[in-house]
């Protein structure tokens, strides 16, 4: 059987069932439940590279170090790489799939004039009342906005991803049969001085679109895109709406033209579906972590497609 490679990317939000279960011990139950997913479809041939978002986690990290500032400086994030890691390696050693997962720290190369950073527009964090949202900016001199009808987030900075640095790494250890987990929370974002060192940046990037281009520059079989709902619609939540099994490319682009997809919801998610395809990848597929090994039957989730 020829060799399928998959990037998986998973949201951040999707290890927060809800308001009240957003501990670390809550986050780790619910990244147990998405690895079984994912080892069954590893059971099923499939090498893949696992990415994720962090929304909401940067967003708790962040309010720990406001509460904290006045003693302590602030730290990095690391910790889904870890959730994922442990559970993956106790769902193999059960199936007894003899595979090691491992994670690798991502810089992700951005342009340093980028318009993003002019214009704040990814949401992080929980969400907020309004009240709160424009205190929040008042006092810390957040950006804010409201998100996709759900409430008010904090935005910051989304330059878009132009080089995964650690990319040939990557694509060395899922060609030798590890499950890798990269590119987390969109990958560290970097720039380049004017001596070609790399420099960080206070950025966050999409990682639905970092998912894309290293998809494309592994050239990975499939691009999934695991999220809350289990298929795409047009026009979410109105009397009209429509789920959708499959689109062509030029469909989703016009899906796209139309609105259907919101900056804060789907669309980004649609969006980075597009550029993988327009960089010659094969298939995109969205589904949410439940609906994973039904969706590769082709039983749910909705496919992308060349036209």
């Amino acid at each position: 059987m020829a060799r399928k490679v998959a990037v998986v990317a998973i949201g951040g939000n999707s290890l927060i069932k809800d308001p009240k279960h957003q501990t670390v011990p809550d986050q780790y139950a619910a990244t147990v439940e998405t690895c079984t997913h994912l080892a069954a479809m590893i059971a099923h041939g499939w090498d893949i590279v696992i990415t994720h978002g962090n929304g909401p986690q940067v967003g708790f990290i962040l309010r720990r170090s406001e509460l904290s500032r006045h003693e302590l400086h602030e730290v990095p994030q690391g910790a889904i790489g870890y959730m994922i890691q442990k559970a993956l390696y106790n769902e193999f050693r059960r199936r007894g799939i003899k595979k090691h997962a491992l994670t690798v720290v991502t810089q992700v190369l951005v342009d340093k004039d980028d318009p993003a950073f002019k214009n704040p527009s990814k949401p992080i964090g929980s969400f907020m009342t309004k009240e709160d949202a424009l205190r929040r900016q008042r006092e810390d001199g957040w950006d804010v906005i409201e998100d996709a009808a759900r409430g008010w987030r904090r935005v910051v900075p989304s330059p878009m991803p132009k080089r995964i640095i650690e990319r040939d790494a990557i694509k060395h250890l899922v060609d030798h049969g590890y499950v890798v987990i990269a590119v987390g929370g969109g990958g560290i974002p970097v720039i380049e001085d004017e001596n070609g060192d790399l420099v960080g940046v206070a950025a966050v990037i999409d990682k639905d679109y970092a998912s894309a281009r290293l998809a494309f520059r592994i050239h990975a079989d499939l691009f999934l895109i695991s999220t809350a709902v289990e298929k795409v619609a047009l026009n979410y939540r109105k009397p009209n709406q429509r789920w959708l099994d499959r689109m062509t490319l030029s469909e989703a682009q016009q899906y796209l033209a139309e609105g259907h997809f919101p900056k804060g919801s789907m669309g980004p998610k649609i969006e980075a579906s597009i550029w993988y395809l327009e960089n010659g990848g094969k298939e995109a597929l969205i589904t949410n972590p439940e609906n994973i090994e039904r969706a590769l039957r082709g039983e749910t989730g909705t496919r992308i497609v060349p036209d």
